[in-house]
């Protein structure tokens, strides 16, 4: 009998299902060898040796594994295909003694490629493996040498790491420049016109034949004299351009845009669109989740062009097959781009009973996006006219679907503007001339889908780093989520980012860490050693540590308050904590009193008790919103009150990540239109 080792339970399920008695699949839940978790573990005199043990938990199932090992003809080992899983095959052919390792990879979970690899066993890659040791140890160095300096310089439990202090130094930027935007006034004038009895609205954008750009209009006094300009002037079609249109589809999934369109769609963080994903995978219904290449088998183009000429119609192939290009930083093309593996035979309705509702919800998107990257493009009828009136020029576009392509399959976001039958010369009766008065706005803080992007962009991290990196800065309290979901960073996580830029700015230099990444890629190639990287990133950086170490850095959290201690009657202050501020007396430790802050009431009462309903946080940093009187009244939301009560039922009214307005009664169907800060 044959031996399959496989990370997960699921995963050896699945696959369990295609191979018959003369195999036996285990699984060994992920890593079963690791870094010490209490000691640094690498010999840095020694070329930075790894000292690699067994964790408590692995203890168990690795004894399961050797007896199997012990009773089988062959092993052979079937991890997943990215240097992480050729890593946990490495050590596995360690602890069970694999002189000469088989190593098989699929891309997907299906009888085929199942058979396809068997067929093609190869060796361990050592390249992918020394790529993974060199992040891991990489990591491990900075995690352990920065760590206590920061328990020293700031307080004890703070950490610092190499791509999640890029991450809290980008939101921190970015509220440093929202809080030194100065809006700046701008107006905007609109002509409200008629033709037989059809109104549309044309905005100014010329005078004299020059462009009239955005804040070209500074203020009231030159809107009016505009409005003053054209006090009778006659408004005549000056220009109609009319042409047709292509928009065409996007390309399928990759890790980071899967992540990036779920929060877009469903409010979903990446975690959690990893966690469907991943169950998606190991049950064989999509390719390996964790990608960043946009390829596509031939087999599956043809399943695509296959089931849109018959479900669909002919018209909706576009006579070839389509294929995209990788623009992301480093990515590795030899693997797919994310896709369902049977996509006409499990179309998400057919499978939706064995889906969870968020599995539906990712399956669905996935399936759809790659359907409708094989597909013809949506075409439009584009108009564009040019009014005229005395010396000022005003536009308006026009634009209807004339066939609908991709857009069948998949919807996004499309504007169709009907404008009625002109012609030039025509001359228009105007109904209103608007002036409208508008501030330039900040930038927008990150969300979790533009923060994925910019990562992304810059060549920061991985496809499989992203949704632990922004799950690890908000669990360690360095940033957390305003009302609509938007990172902003935490006092303390504002103190830390000042700390490392101003004595170790290369740890959270962008620049510097993308050529980290790009040095990791070289390893995975053989291109370089992973001894000769680490080397030349630590042994600089231990050197300005031991600098830094001797230096006074002064960093204080406390916040004056005009309370006085219960318990000694001295000043009491507010301190920072790992898990945000409290209130504490300023002799400890000789008087250790303490006391949470407590949140602002919000415009809303407990329909329990009557007391007033505050945001809080879980322990996991996310914000619900619950009865100040708690544990002695538990009521709570997840959606934000906004104070007003449901007509129907009295219950309250809630606002949700969408900003809409709806009941939080479960049972009652009232839903308002949109907030007005939408």
């Amino acid at each position: 009998m044959q031996l399959i080792i496989v990370e997960s339970p699921t995963k050896a399920k699945t696959i369990g299902k295609f191979l018959g008695k003369n195999y036996r699949i285990e699984s060994s839940f992920g890593h079963i060898r690791d870094l010490p978790e209490k000691d640094i573990g690498i010999d840095i005199k020694n070329d930075f040796k790894p000292e690699y043990v067994i964790p408590a938990k692995a203890k168990a199932k690795v004894k399961i594994l050797k007896d199997a090992a012990k009773k089988s003809e062959g092993i052979i080992l079937a991890t997943d295909e990215d240097r992480e899983g050729e890593a946990i095959a490495f050590h596995l052919a360690h602890i069970l003694g694999l002189k000469k390792p088989q190593r098989i990879v699929f891309h997907e979970i299906t009888k085929p490629a199942i058979e396809n690899a068997l067929k093609n066993p190869r060796g361990i890659d050592d390249n992918l493996v020394n790529a993974q040791q060199a992040r891991r140890i990489l990591d491990r160095l900075v995690g352990y040498k920065l760590s206590p300096f920061l328990w020293k310089k700031v307080m004890r439990g703070l950490s610092a790491g190499r791509v999640q202090s890029v991450a809290v130094k980008l939101i921190c930027d970015r509220e440093k420049e929202i809080e030194a935007f100065t809006p700046v006034e701008y107006w905007s004038i609109v002509a409200s016109l008629l033709k037989l009895k059809t109104e549309f609205q044309a905005a100014l954008i010329a005078k004299d034949g020059k462009t009239i750009s955005k804040l070209d209009i500074k203020n009231q006094a030159e809107a009016d004299k505009i409005l003053n300009d054209l006090a009778k002037a006659e408004y005549k079609v000056a220009n109609i351009e009319r042409k047709e249109t292509l928009r065409n589809p996007q390309a399928p999934f990759t890790t980071s845009s899967l992540q990036q369109t779920a929060a877009n769609k469903f409010g979903f963080t990446a975690k959690r669109t990893m966690m469907a994903a991943q169950k998606l995978y190991e049950n064989g219904f999509i390719t390996y989740h964790r990608t960043d290449s946009l390829n596509l088998s031939a087999i599956a183009q043809q399943e695509a062009q296959n089931f849109i000429c018959e479900q669909l119609g002919k018209n909706y192939w576009p006579g070839v097959p389509r294929s995209f290009q990788t623009k992301s930083k480093g990515a590795q093309e030899a693997h797919e781009a994310i896709r369902p593996t049977l996509p006409a035979q499990n179309t998400p309705e057919k499978i939706k009973s064995q889906l969870t509702p968020e599995m539906f919800k990712v399956y669905d998107l996935v399936w759809r996006r790659f359907i409708a990257s094989q597909m013809t493009p949506a075409i439009f009828d584009a108009t564009t006219v040019d009014i005229q009136a005395n010396q000022y020029t005003f536009r308006v576009n026009g634009q209807t679907m004339k066939f609908d392509g991709f857009l069948k399959i998949y919807t996004t976001k499309f504007e169709e503007t009907d404008l009625p039958l002109l012609e030039k010369n025509d001359v228009l009766q105007l109904k209103e001339l608007l002036k409208e008065q508008h501030f330039t706005q900040p930038p927008a803080r990150y969300s979790e889908a533009t923060l994925i992007k910019i990562l992304e962009k810059e060549g920061i991290g991985r496809p499989s780093t992203y949704a632990p990196t922004l799950d690890t800065i908000q669990n360690r309290n360095y940033v957390e989520k305003d009302e609509n979901k938007k990172f902003r960073p935490t006092k303390i996580g504002s103190t830390v980012n000042d700390l490392l830029t101003e004595h170790f700015p290369q740890i959270v230099d962008t620049a510097f860490t993308a050529k980290m990444e790009k040095e990791f890629d070289e390893i995975a190639q053989g291109k370089d050693t992973w001894q000769k990287t680490i080397g030349d990133f630590y042994f600089p950086f231990a050197e300005n540590l031991k600098e830094k170490e001797k230096a006074v850095v002064k960093v204080d959290l406390t916040e004056k308050t005009d309370r006085v201690c219960p318990q000694c009657n001295g000043e009491v202050i507010i301190r920072m904590g790992r898990f945000g501020k409290f209130y504490a007396c300023s002799k400890f430790p000789n008087c250790k009193f303490t006391e949470n802050i407590k949140k602002p009431p919000l415009k809303a009462q407990c329909p329990k008790c009557n007391s007033d309903l505050v945001e809080k946080n879980t322990k996991k940093r996310k914000i619900f919103y619950g009865c100040s009187k708690w544990p002695d009244c538990d009521f709570a939301l997840w959606d934000k009150p906004t104070g007003e009560k449901c007509p129907e039922c009295q219950s309250l009214m809630v606002q949700t990540i969408r900003k809409q307005i709806k009941c939080s009664n479960k049972e009652c169907s009232t839903l308002l239109k949109k907030s007005k800060t939408a």
